[in-house]
């Protein structure tokens, strides 16, 4: 019998090959970036966009997440070479308990955006498959500022919605980079438009600039007055018009406000009560705009929310109603009608972070405001609801909340 033999470079040449094929079917490792208090802010700071997967490896549901996040993670970094310009990373929630307390991490898995070190309001909250997580980081790398090629584009631009024009004499800038890192945070709360050279010139009287076109028709702009290359200021001046003080919360948003991590100061108004919500609206910019970083200040539909407000034994005939939503109790301030009154929302508020406001509602009005006839500033009312409508915490302690469940479950 004779026997094929194959020559060494022949030799060579088919193993090559074979390597090759090897190499083409096999699936390249994951680039996944596990974060720890050493690396976690050089990571996520150098990186245009980070998704991050916070796991725990007890949790079936992380487990099962980890192959398709993976998976995910090559099929962006063909599309997305540079390792600058996307990571994915993960975070093991037992081991570094430190960083899930950092980002408020409560549930697992949670994936979280980041841009450019910052994390994003909005989690990703899709699909949990390799096309969808893939789609979702495809749908963060388009620009968010569309260029605009007339004056007669700039006049013509939607009023319902919040817009920011910039005008820059050409878009290799430091200006413009400033204001494309800007836009790219922002991109769900305003519309961003840029004009360059010759289109932008009768804007640029004084220099590149930017303005805020609020929504309305005949709404005055308003124009950035700081330096466009200090990112920290621009960004300031920015969110505060793109994301107004006063907010809605739906049962469709409320999980991402609760994401934030501050208690709520609710009003409970009819969807045609403009009124209500204008004089709250000014009162909370008169009296709490330096508590903006402590609380967030919402408005609700009463027929939307009618359940909550069962539970604070009130009906959307009450309405309007301000509460305070602390995610361990909701407390009622006493009067609507007294919201002009200077500084007393101001004073609700005090109460809830001095713990008066909770106080009271397990022991009762503090000896130094049991003054005959006085009212207390704020009251829990639901004290005594239906059984079922509470998650227990402790044989003397109830919780309800808003969206009518234990926030530590979302």
């Amino acid at each position: 019998m004779k026997l094929l033999t194959i020559s060494p470079s022949l030799d060579i040449r088919f193993a090559a090959v074979i390597l090759l094929v090897m190499g083409l079917s096999t699936p390249g490792q994951a680039e996944i970036v596990s974060l720890d208090s050493s690396n976690i802010d050089d990571v996520l700071n150098n990186a245009g966009v980070a998704l991050v997967n916070f796991y725990a490896d007890w949790c079936r549901f992380s487990q099962m997440l980890h192959p398709i996040f993976e998976e995910a993670s090559n099929i962006v970094r063909e599309e997305f070479p540079d390792t600058k310009q996307v990571v994915f990373a993960r975070v093991d929630c037992d081991q570094h308990s430190d960083i899930a307390q950092r980002y408020r991490i409560t549930k697992y898995p949670t994936l979280k955006l980041f841009r450019n070190g910052m994390m994003m309001k909005r989690e990703y909250r899709g699909q949990r498959s390799v096309t969808a997580i893939a789609d979702f980081i495809r749908q963060q790398q388009v620009d968010p500022v569309k260029e605009v090629h007339s004056m007669e584009e700039v006049n013509t631009i939607d009023r319902s919605k919040r817009n920011i024009i910039g005008y820059f004499e050409k878009k290799d800038s430091d200006n413009y980079h400033t204001y494309e890192k800007v836009a790219n945070i922002l991109r769900d709360d305003c519309t961003f438009l840029a004009a360059f050279d010759a289109v932008s010139q009768p804007e640029r009287f004084s220099g590149d600039n930017i303005i805020y076109k609020p929504m309305g028709e005949g709404v005055p702009d308003l124009v950035y007055l700081g330096s466009l290359t200090n990112f920290d200021l621009t960004y300031a001046w920015a969110q505060d018009k793109c994301v107004p003080l006063v907010r809605e919360i739906t049962f469709e948003n409320g999980e991402e406000l609760t994401e934030e991590g501050l208690p709520f100061l609710i009003l409970f108004h009819l969807n045609e009560d403009s009124d209500s919500l204008e004089k709250f609206q000014n009162e909370v910019t008169r009296q709490l705009i330096s508590e903006k970083g402590s609380i967030n200040f919402l408005h609700a539909d009463c027929d939307k929310f009618r359940h909550p407000l069962l539970h604070i034994q009130k009906t959307p005939a009450d309405c309007p109603v301000i509460a305070i939503d602390s995610f361990r109790h909701m407390y009622v301030f006493p009067d609507f009608q007294d919201l002009a009154v200077s500084g007393k929302l101001k004073q609700f508020v005090l109460d809830l972070h001095s713990g008066k406001l909770h106080r009271e509602f397990h022991h009762g009005p503090d000896p130094t405001d049991s003054t005959p006839g006085q009212e207390e500033t704020g009251k829990e009312v639901a004290s005594n609801p239906p059984e079922s409508s509470f998650q227990k915490l402790a044989p003397s302690e109830t919780r309800y909340t808003i969206l009518g469940r234990d926030r530590d479950e979302l």
